[in-house]
């Protein structure tokens, strides 16, 4: 067997090659972020809301 082959062979093995593991990683953040986002949505959407059409009603009264 060659020695190029045997050295090549043993170093795919024993390496180890974390480049995927980094995108898993920040596919993982984004979604929990995602999460994070839809929740604050949910849970804030009547304030949110109140706060849109008080303003609006002030607006169109003049003050």
């Amino acid at each position: 067997m060659n020695l190029y082959v045997l050295k090549t062979w043993l170093t795919a093995k024993f390496t180890k090659d974390e480049q995927g593991a980094n995108l898993v990683e920040y596919i993982l953040l984004v979604a929990l972020i995602a999460l994070a986002v839809i929740a604050a949505v949910v849970f804030l959407r009547g304030q949110v809301s109140d706060k849109f059409n008080e303003t609006g009603s002030k607006l169109s009264n003049g003050g």
